[in-house]
């Protein structure tokens, strides 16, 4: 393996280490990492471990960045196997603090000020340390605040470039030697575990996501999200409300009452997250939410989220409705909304086929006992299964509404997921047919028509130019074809006559709103006139597809 600065050389004998030590030989051999000369001197461990346990224990070793990157592996199901998703999940970022005298220097460099003009009181101990930060409690002295300030450690940013240099080094020689790295692309994880490492190690990203979610949460009293004091935040040290309570992986036994409201309110806040907002806590276990007076939950470190579109939401609907009438064949278009079409080769009728026996195999559960969480991780093992690449906010979502669900059940294990989703997947559905939702639908739709019409002369004569060329040669094999031109001739013709009718019902819709002059029933005759005409038309149309058995 090439690397690119020597300066690295260093490192790379520590990860050789490591990984000898942890039984991985072979992969340093393989991979070509330098330093193999010095593994002699080496104790392994005991090799009785699993596999996926002693990847866990060489990440946890080799410090924050693979921490880190093991974090984020653990969020996509979709491209690793599920007991290494499951070992790491079990990631310890719990690290001896840095010294309060290394560490002062940073705070008052990061703020600008000395911290007794700005504290008047600030504790040397951390309430908690992290592999990229830890948090201090302290006093504001202008408001005598209680505050919780979240520094980052001194040097951490160098660190993590370097790891990152040579990770992305690592995945460069597995992309060239390795065909299951380029199947699943290896190397676009990579770049994206460093866009989302680099989006934590700034605080400022981190306080605007917090500000986001108050305002989702703005209406509800039994979900907290931490105040932040923006004068007293910058890219490397974010300053927040301290929040009083326990934290919900701490909880003692409580009665029967409290522990369902609990598993109630946390999971319906984040089903209220992802189909509702569509801005989600990516990492939602026991230890990053609080439990505070009056059953309130708060939920904290914000560093990691993920987004969904709303169409990817209004076809989340669509799946879990599948999911619960056991239907494969909307399960399956749902699915393909989704991750698009990404494979000529994909075997749909196998696909249909695999899904169907996943809901079969759930037939005889009733739905209120039905585990989400899970059963979304198989229908993901079956796209794995097919090659199919699942986008990544959709798999975060999916591990974020499995850990959700696993640590509502903890609390009440008979917890109804369905019954909680049910309003916010109502209201989604509800609000996916309102005539504005259909008009920005319909325009959206014809503004691809029109973009369409534009795009396919100009890349036809591109096609064209090429084979009079001679670059390209098209080989063709005609059988039973007398009809085409008329069959084509009708597609078009049904293509023009519905775009013409979403123009029209637009535009009508857009008449409508105007208020001109003359009324039809109260409304702008012009408006009405387009409507009743492009029902004919849409009448029409069906009428034709049906008349020819092609609905």
């Amino acid at each position: 393996m090439e690397l690119k600065p020597i300066a690295h050389l260093g490192r790379m004998r520590e990860i050789a280490s490591v990984l000898f030590k942890y039984g991985f030989d072979d992969t340093i051999e393989r991979i070509g990492i330098p330093g193999k000369e010095l593994l002699h001197r080496v104790r392994p461990v005991d090799r009785e471990m699993t596999t996926w346990e002693r990847i866990r224990r060489s990440l946890e070793e080799l410090g924050p960045t693979f921490i880190k990157m093991g974090q984020i592996v653990s969020l996509r199901p979709d491209l690793f196997p599920l007991p290494l998703i499951e070992e790491l999940e079990k990631l310890q970022d719990e690290v001896a603090p840095v010294a309060f005298l290394d560490i002062a220097p940073s705070i008052e460099e990061a703020l600008g000020q000395s911290l007794n003009r700005i504290f008047s009181q600030f504790d040397e101990i951390p309430l908690a340390a992290a592999s990229l930060a830890q948090v201090h409690r302290a006093v504001l002295r202008d408001s005598q605040e209680i505050v919780a300030v979240k520094v980052q450690r001194p040097r951490i940013r160098s660190l993590i470039e370097r790891d990152l240099a040579i990770i992305e080094s690592l995945a460069g020689y597995l992309r060239g030697h390795l065909e299951l790295a380029r199947i699943y692309d290896l190397k676009g994880f990579v770049q994206e575990f460093r866009k989302i490492l680099m989006q934590e190690l700034d605080f400022t990203y981190e306080a605007r996501t917090m500000k986001i979610v108050q305002r989702n949460f703005a209406n509800d009293s039994f979900i907290h999200i931490p105040q932040v004091y923006d004068e007293y935040s910058v890219e490397t040290l974010l300053t927040m409300e301290l929040i009083e309570g326990i934290k919900l992986k701490d909880l003692p036994e409580q009665n029967h009452d409290e522990r369902k409201l609990l598993a109630q309110r946390g999971i319906a806040a984040t089903i209220k997250q992802i189909l509702e907002d569509g801005f989600f806590h990516a990492d939602p276990h026991p230890g990053n939410i609080m439990v505070m007076q009056g059953n309130v939950l708060c939920f904290l470190d914000w560093g990691m989220v993920g987004r969904l579109t709303r169409e990817s939401r209004y076809t989340l609907v669509d799946l879990l409705q599948g999911v619960t009438e056991r239907d494969s064949s909307q399960v399956l278009q749902a699915l393909l909304d989704v991750v698009g079409d990404q494979s000529p080769d994909l075997d749909m009728r196998a696909l249909e086929k695999d899904i169907g026996f996943l809901l079969d195999y759930y037939y005889d559960i009733p739905v209120r006992k039905l585990h989400v969480g899970k059963l979304m991780l198989e229908v993901n093992s079956i796209l794995q299964h097919h090659r199919i690449m699942v986008p990544r906010d959709l798999a975060a979502m999916i591990k974020t509404l499995v850990t959700a669900e696993g640590t509502a059940r903890r609390l009440f294990a008979d917890l109804d997921v369905i019954k909680e989703a049910e309003p916010y997947a109502r209201k989604l559905a509800l609000e996916r047919w309102k005539p504005g939702e259909l008009l920005r639908r319909m325009r959206r739709q014809l503004n691809y028509f029109l973009a369409l019409q534009n795009k396919v002369p100009k890349r036809l004569g591109a096609i064209l130019g090429k084979i009079d060329r001679g670059e390209l040669q098209v080989s063709l094999q005609h059988k039973n074809l007398e009809n085409l031109q008329v069959t084509l001739e009708n597609v078009a013709n049904r293509i023009t006559v519905g775009v013409i009718t979403a123009a029209m019902i637009i535009s009508s819709s857009l008449i409508i709103t105007t208020g001109v002059r003359p009324f039809l029933f109260g409304y702008p005759a012009l408006g009405i006139l387009g409507y009743a005409f492009s029902a004919v038309l849409g009448v029409w149309l069906i009428i034709s597809i049906i008349r020819n058995k092609r609905l």
